[in-house]
């Protein structure tokens, strides 16, 4: 019994292949055949029975023409997207290449200035192109070196004041020890014409950022916002270059002599660009007599 099932099923099948396949040659010759002859009531008798493929045919050659476009304009989309951000990182690195061009030409035109004013000193300019810090020492790296004249001991400044001095000149790099050291000491005076008060700026290891003006008299005429400025003594630092200004009074523990602590004039977080004094046409200040002491 379910042999002759399977039987039916298979010429079932047969059968509706043959109708298939009919169907197909007669669409075949019918299309080929249209122009030829015109048959009106065979017209839209065929028209009639083949509308629902017609349209089907029509609506998924639609979709697929219009998933096509789709598709196409994602991937216009993307690669105007990957052409807009390439344009963008080009314009943000010129942009920033432009910031750091202007920085740097501010910097240079700052040094430029005070090369005009300070007639007095040939400077050398040059940059920072490295720095040690540490609990002990406070030292920069520039790029001059004894190729370019740099001999050690030469007073290095920018256009805001006093950096410090060359420690070690290399052949095309030196060492330069800043004031915040520690181990730095510069001779200085108050500028305030009344007050003229000498003393000596160093280092506190305590405070790295800002220096001490020691050896003050407890009666000496020094107050808070006092301009500091080089006295010459030494040998090391040309009198005249402005150091800072007196932040605070404070009193030594011995209680005979006080100390001011200083605040640079010089941005020491952001030194990039310095200039070195190697030479100096201004006489050397007269040493201080046994009267001018009293």
């Amino acid at each position: 019994m379910s042999d002759k099932i399977r039987r039916e099923k298979k010429s079932g099948r047969k059968i509706a292949a043959l109708i298939f396949v009919f169907i197909s040659v007669f669409c075949i010759v019918f299309f080929a055949a249209r122009g030829r002859f015109e048959t009106p009531v065979a017209n839209k008798s065929a028209s009639l029975a083949l509308s629902p493929f017609q349209n089907t045919i029509s609506w998924i050659t639609d979709k697929f023409s219009s998933m096509i476009e789709t598709v196409n304009d994602i991937m216009n989309v993307h690669e105007q997207n990957k052409q807009l951000q390439a344009e963008v990182e080009e314009l943000r690195a010129k942009n920033l290449a432009a910031s750091e061009f202007e920085a740097e030409n501010q910097r240079l035109r700052a040094l430029l200035g005070y090369k005009e004013t300070a007639t007095q000193f040939d400077l050398l300019a040059a940059r920072v192109i490295g720095r040690e810090a540490s609990t002990w020492s406070s030292t920069i790296v520039i790029n001059r070196g004894t190729a370019d004249g740099v001999a050690n001991d030469m007073a290095v400044v920018t256009a805001m004041g006093l950096v410090g001095h060359v420690s070690e000149a290399g052949i095309n790099s030196s060492k330069v020890q800043l004031i915040l050291d520690p181990r730095s000491s510069v001779g200085t005076l108050i500028q305030r014409p009344e007050s003229r008060v000498a003393g000596i700026v160093e280092g506190d290891i305590n405070n790295p950022t800002m220096p001490k003006m020691v050896n003050i008299p407890k009666n000496s005429d020094v107050i808070v916002g006092d301009i500091i400025v080089t006295s010459g003594f030494g040998g090391v630092y040309p009198k005249g270059i402005v150091v800072g200004r007196i932040k605070e009074m404070q009193n030594e523990e011995s209680g005979l002599l006080k100390f001011g602590i200083v605040e640079t004039t010089v941005n020491f977080q952001k030194l990039e660009d310095v200039a070195v004094i190697v030479q100096s046409r201004e006489a050397p200040p007269v040493p201080l007599q046994q009267n001018d002491q009293k």
